[in-house]
């Protein structure tokens, strides 16, 4: 007698297929980060410190998983407490009791100078929103951190003056043609938090210097003016090591006019200073590999970098898409 049907006898039901219980789709959230500032400082007014965001082709990336089910947020990695706080009031906002899974990920290393901590935030706001269907205007971006912590302006697509400690913008400033920066990193990391609550008052005299820099960063930036900025960018950087001393700060400049370069930028609360050249300049390569070599005796490690600039996408390109999966051959046996 021939074995039964796999299914069971002929004529019986066929089962159900089991009922699989779908959740909320994930949102995905990228953010930018920095190399450093083109110029910070304060203004003569009180409570005017601000900075100049010069934003980098490195990104962070955040993926938020809803749960309906959770009572909070949990955050991977554990130690980015701040970035699943902020993603609890977005929910919050929104109306949200669940949590869920936020996921922080990127190539932004940490206490280097980057921003990958604000971006990490704007990132995961993103993503929460993205998550629950609504996007977030810059502004709005910046009521979720303000309190959190002194924020970069990296919520903006462009070049921008920004009041990090109220985390609240001040002007916009445009972009900027294709630039490189070759970047000597001293090593170690610097606590962006504890520098900013440390660091020494800024006096009158550097106010008004700051003033009249920030004037002029914004008509060079307006103009496309590179070596206007570099020398902007240069000015800042030794203002800023009577309170932050870099090392290799002479060696880098040295080499900075060694290869025509258009000026210092350096991470005014991080370990990273670069010289600053055109991306399309035809002997980038020449360049990066003699200052390379000129850094041998600093130690550390030397890297190249690509700004953010006119005609850019401000967020990473997606991942290619798998090969799509051949239609079998095979005939269906019934």
């Amino acid at each position: 007698m021939p074995p039964p049907p796999p299914n069971g006898p002929v004529g019986a039901p066929t089962p159900a297929a089991p009922v699989i219980a779908l959740g909320p789709p994930a949102g995905t959230g990228h953010a930018f980060g920095t190399f450093g500032e083109l110029l910070q400082g304060a203004l003569p007014a009180p409570h005017s410190d601000f900075l100049v965001t010069f934003p980098l082709a490195r990104w962070a990336t955040a993926v938020f998983r809803p749960d309906p089910e959770a009572r909070e947020v949990r955050v991977v990695p554990a130690h980015k407490d701040k970035s699943r706080r902020v993603a609890q009031a977005v929910l919050a906002v929104l109306g949200e009791d669940g949590g869920g899974l936020l996921e922080l990920g990127g190539d932004l290393p940490e206490g280097k100078g980057m921003a990958s901590s604000s971006a990490d935030l704007v990132a995961t706001v993103r993503a929460v929103g993205d998550a629950l269907g609504r996007t977030f205007t810059p502004a709005q971006i910046e009521a979720f951190l303000r309190g959190v912590e002194p924020a970069d302006g990296v919520m903006y697509d462009e070049i921008v003056c920004f009041h990090h400690r109220a985390v609240r913008l001040r002007r916009r400033l445009g972009t900027l043609p294709p630039l490189a920066l070759i970047a000597h990193d001293e090593g170690g990391q610097v606590d962006t938090v504890a520098h900013n609550r440390t660091a020494t008052a800024i006096g009158t005299a550097d106010r008004h210097e700051y003033a009249r820099l920030l004037n002029r960063l914004t008509d060079a930036v307006g103009t496309g003016d590179l070596p206007a900025v570099g020398e902007v960018a240069t000015r800042s950087a030794e203002l800023n090591a009577r309170r932050r001393a870099h090392a290799g700060f002479a060696e880098l400049r040295a080499l900075c006019r060694e290869v025509d370069g258009h000026g210092m930028v350096v991470a005014h609360s991080g370990t990273l200073l670069g010289v600053l050249l055109e991306a399309r300049d035809p002997e980038l390569d020449a360049k990066a590999a003699h200052i390379r070599a000129g850094c041998t005796p600093l130690g550390g490690e030397v890297s190249v970098h690509r700004a953010l600039g006119a005609g850019d996408d401000w967020a990473p390109a997606p991942p290619p898409k798998p090969p799509a999966t051949p239609l079998s051959s095979h005939r269906l046996e019934i």
